[in-house]
């Protein structure tokens, strides 16, 4: 992410999953100090503000296959749109969620831009459920599938082309709950899955050089954190906790070789929930791991 210039993106979406709350995710991060830390670091941040979302007690469920999707398709195009605007502007879109339902509309505005690209999911989860394998219904466990063009037609919008990542460009850092039906897709697919028990083997240096060299191409490269791919020790308050995450030297230290790598021209965090934090503990970790990201060190 070598652009000195940062274009904040919220996206204050929490359609996609059944726990209320997250939708205060962005507030909670730019509260936290986002933009100060940021500006410590050299950039100019341009926060364009949140998209516009339905709101869920004003929003009728049409199909409990894929809950609230028109709507959560609305929100996306937005986010794409304004992803498209921040990168003919030379500047490297951050997007705030919000559920993690918003990084179709992330990916689908690079690709509308760029092609085809790349992307780092960094997450607890696979998300790659589709509206016919879905337990839940919930979106949020679907965005993935969806970019890849996997997750059937109901996806598809004049926004975005689809598939707007090539599967074989996909990496997943930090699994470690996978449904039946994205177990059964992962070990026939090409998309690399480094689950926790892979990153305790090997080591999170390690894990990350392999999912960089996996993502590296043509188009665009993103990272999209799902902040439960964390501990729930460190980081309470997000939407769907799993015992068992990366610690937080794990984390920054994966953000950092991101960084040094160079290859990432996006970034995305989600899943914040002040409603389930400590003291906007979350977000202040979010905060300092996005600084990670775009180059923080100790020394």
């Amino acid at each position: 992410m070598d652009g000195r210039t940062i274009a904040v993106i919220g996206a204050a979406l929490d359609l996609g999953q059944g726990r209320r709350g997250v939708d205060m995710g962005p507030s909670a991060i730019r509260y936290a100090g986002l933009e100060e830390r940021l500006t410590s670091l050299g950039f100019e941040v341009r926060d364009s503000g949140n998209v516009t979302t339905a709101v869920v007690e004003a929003t009728s469920l049409e199909d409990e296959r894929a809950r609230y999707l028109p709507q959560i398709l609305r929100t996306c195009e937005q986010i794409a749109e304004r992803v498209a605007a921040a990168l003919a502007d030379d500047a490297v879109p951050l997007v705030l969620g919000g559920d993690h339902s918003v990084a179709l509309g992330t990916l689908g505005g690079l690709a509308s831009a760029r092609g085809a690209g790349g992307v780092l999911w960094v997450d607890a989860h696979g998300d790659l459920n589709t509206p016919d394998s879905s337990p839940s219904g919930n979106v949020h466990g679907m965005p993935l599938a969806a970019a890849m063009g996997l997750a059937g037609e109901r996806f598809a919008n004049d926004t975005w082309p689809l598939p707007a990542v090539d599967p074989s460009r996909v990496a997943i850092l930090g699994a470690r709950s996978l449904d039946d039906y994205e177990r059964d897709f992962l070990r026939r697919s090409e998309v690399l899955v480094l689950t926790m028990s892979e990153i305790d083997r090997i080591g999170i240096e390690q894990a990350v050089g392999r999912a960089l060299e996996r993502i590296a191409g043509p188009g665009f490269v993103h990272v999209s954190f799902d902040m439960d791919v964390l501990d729930p020790a460190i980081a309470p308050g997000v939407g769907t906790p799993v015992e068992g995450g990366l610690n937080y030297r794990e984390a920054h230290l994966a953000l950092e070789l991101i960084a040094e790598s160079g290859l990432a021209g996006s970034f995305e965090v989600v899943e914040v929930n002040p409603v389930l934090d400590h003291e906007n503990q979350t977000a202040r970790l979010a905060v300092e791991l996005v600084a990670s990201a775009f180059g923080a060190r100790i020394l």
